[in-house]
C-alpha cells in the first residue's frame, strides 16, 4: 500500500475509534441529551426536533427537513463534532437513506472545518464510489464532492483522475476552458506530454472567459502547443553563444540574421510598465526598420540583475523613436523536450533605460 493512502487509511480508523467510543459513551447515557449542549440557546427547539425524529410521524422528505434543521444549529454553534457524531448515527441506523450522500457530504465538510482535509477526502471519495447522485437544492452531490477532491488533493494524477470525471459527467455545468487547462497543467505535472497538449487544443477551442488565476492561460497554451509542433532552432547551447551570434548581426546590420536569431515562440516587444500577457507585447518583429543606416552597440557586461536562468544586455543606436534597448534572454523551460529543455534562447526586448 503507497505511504500517503497508508497514512489516509490510518486517519480514517483513528477518526472511526473516536466516533464509535463518543457514540458508546452517549448510549450509556441519554443519546439525545448528548446532542442537545446545555448552552446552546436553541435547546428547547432541539428537543422538539428530536421528539419528531423519533416519532415515527415523518415521511422520508420530513425526516431529512427534520435532519438539515438539526444539523444547522451545530453549525450554527460550531460544534463540528457533534454534526459528525449526529449525522453518522443517522447513517449507520439508516443506511438504505436516499440522503445519506447529503449527510456524509455535511460530514466531509465538517471535518474540513477542523482541517482535517485528508479524513474529509476520503468521506468524498467514499460518497462517489458508493452512493448515486442526489440533487439538492439544483446542486449535484457528485459534483461537489469532485470539486472537493480536485481542490484537496496534493497529487495531480489523483487531480487527472477527478478532473476527467468532472469533464466527463458535468461539462453543461463547468467551465470546460478552465478546466481543460487545469488538466493540461496536471498532465505537465506527471511527465504525460501527449496528454498535455490534447488538453491544451481542447482548451483553446472551448475557450470563453479568462482562467481565474492564470491571466496568461492563452498564451500559456497556444506556446505549449507552438513549442511541442515546430522546429525549435532558434537555441543555443551556451548563453555566450547566443550574445555572440547576436552581437555579430548587430555589428553588420543584418536584420534577417536578427530575425533568424529571436524565439520564434512567445517573443515579445513592450516597455517596462507593459505586461508580457498584454496582447500588443506579442508581436512579429521586423529588425529592418530599426537597423537601416544606424550603428548598433552594446554594454561590453551583461546587467546586474541578470542570473543562472535570465539575462538583460543593454543595447543602443536603434533607430526610430526609441534608441535604447535591453535584449531579454532566458533558459527555455520545456522539459517535454529534452533536446532543448535548458538552453538559450533570446525571448524578448524592454524599450527604454531601464526602471529600477
Amino acid at each position: 500500500m503507497h505511504y500517503s493512502t497508508k497514512l489516509r487509511y490510518c486517519l480514517f480508523c483513528f477518526y472511526s475509534i473516536v466516533l464509535a467510543a463518543s457514540l458508546l459513551f452517549t448510549a450509556c447515557s441519554s443519546p439525545r441529551d448528548y446532542f442537545i449542549p446545555n448552552s446552546n440557546a436553541d435547546r428547547e427547539q432541539l428537543k422538539l426536533l428530536f421528539h419528531l425524529l423519533d416519532s415515527n410521524s415523518l415521511d422520508l422528505n420530513g425526516r431529512y427537513a427534520t435532519i438539515q434543521k438539526i444539523s444547522s444549529s451545530f453549525i450554527a454553534q460550531k460544534n463540528y463534532p457533534l454534526l459528525v457524531n449526529f449525522l453518522s448515527e443517522i447513517v449507520q441506523k439508516e443506511p438504505d437513506s436516499t440522503y445519506n450522500a447529503s449527510y456524509l457530504l455535511s460530514i466531509a465538510w465538517a471535518y474540513s472545518q477542523t482541517n482535517a482535509n485528508e479524513v474529509a477526502a476520503l468521506y468524498y471519495d467514499r460518497i462517489l464510489k458508493n452512493y448515486n447522485d442526489l440533487i439538492i437544492n439544483g446542486e449535484s452531490i457528485h459534483r461537489a464532492c469532485l470539486r472537493r477532491l480536485i481542490t484537496l488533493s496534493p497529487d495531480p494524477a489523483k487531480r487527472i483522475e477527478y478532473r476527467r470525471e468532472l469533464l466527463s459527467r458535468f461539462s453543461d455545468t463547468i467551465d470546460m476552458g478552465k478546466e481543460l487547462f487545469l488538466l493540461g497543467n496536471d498532465y505537465e505535472a506527471i511527465g504525460d506530454w501527449e496528454s498535455s497538449l490534447e488538453a491544451y487544443r481542447r482548451f483553446l477551442s472551448s475557450y470563453a472567459t479568462e482562467v481565474e488565476g492564470k491571466p496568461d492561460a492563452l498564451q500559456y497554451a497556444q506556446q505549449f502547443i507552438d513549442l511541442a509542433t515546430i522546429r525549435k532552432d532558434w537555441t543555443y547551447e551556451t548563453l555566450n553563444d547566443l550574445i555572440n551570434a547576436v552581437s555579430v548581426a548587430m555589428a553588420n546590420n543584418n536584420a534577417r540574421a536578427l530575425s533568424n536569431i529571436r524565439a520564434k515562440v512567445g517573443f515579445f516587444a513592450m516597455d517596462w510598465y507593459q505586461d508580457k500577457t498584454d496582447g500588443n507585447s506579442q508581436v512579429l518583429f521586423d529588425f529592418s526598420a530599426f537597423t537601416a543606416g544606424s550603428r548598433l552597440y552594446r554594454d561590453a557586461n551583461l546587467d546586474p540583475s541578470s542570473n543562472s536562468r535570465e539575462a538583460f544586455l543593454r543595447t543602443w543606436g536603434w533607430t526610430e523613436r526609441i534608441s535604447v534597448w535591453y535584449l531579454y534572454f532566458r533558459k527555455v523551460n520545456f522539459p517535454a523536450d529534452p533536446e532543448v529543455h535548458g538552453r538559450w534562447e533570446w525571448a524578448g526586448i524592454y524599450f527604454g533605460e531601464k526602471l529600477q
